[in-house]
């Protein structure tokens, strides 16, 4: 019986994190940025390392957010989204490596800088290139609720164990 627990234990220390939430402008939510400083998106997206099945979330009100192709993109079309959300909450899973080109579907607010490119590298590139994820604040990636339960598990399992065997 003891065997078995240390083995169920051991296997939960190699236990990874597989994907993050990240939360699109912090406190201010997604929002046409001030005159000033129009590439905050691209900034911010480019400070961190999205891999594939990472999920952000856009937090907005009277706004929405939609995945465009790049030449939408550069001409701010809204006409033909691949994806849109205007709910104030959209969660969009990033489903594949490559690029993604956000950007809101209000008029106007494309052109005055509410848009992002994000970078989506596979697990592959993530391991050549010796990199880690960016956890710089405030763009800190936010655990899931599954993968909180899953490392809260990990900590009682090793206190039990160190407690049982000890």
């Amino acid at each position: 019986m003891s065997l078995l627990l240390m083995s169920i234990l051991s296997s939960l220390l190699y236990l990874s994190v597989s994907s993050f939430e990240y939360e699109i402008g912090a406190n201010e939510g997604w929002v046409v940025p001030p005159a000033n400083d129009t590439r905050i998106y691209n900034d911010w997206a480019s400070e961190n390392r999205f891999q594939v099945d990472d999920t952000i979330r856009f937090k907005y009100r009277k706004d929405s957010v939609m995945e465009v192709s790049v030449e939408d993109y550069k001409k701010c079309n809204s006409s033909h989204p691949n994806f849109f959300s205007n709910t104030g909450n959209t969660v969009y899973h990033l489903n594949h490596s490559g690029y993604f080109y956000f950007m809101s579907g209000v008029s106007g607010h494309c052109e005055r800088g509410q848009r992002m490119i994000i970078k989506v590298i596979s697990s592959d590139q993530e391991t050549n290139s010796g990199g880690e994820k960016s956890s710089a604040s405030p763009s800190s990636p936010v655990l899931s609720s599954g993968v909180f339960k899953a490392l809260l598990s990990q900590l009682a399992m090793s206190y039990v164990a160190s407690y049982v065997f000890n």
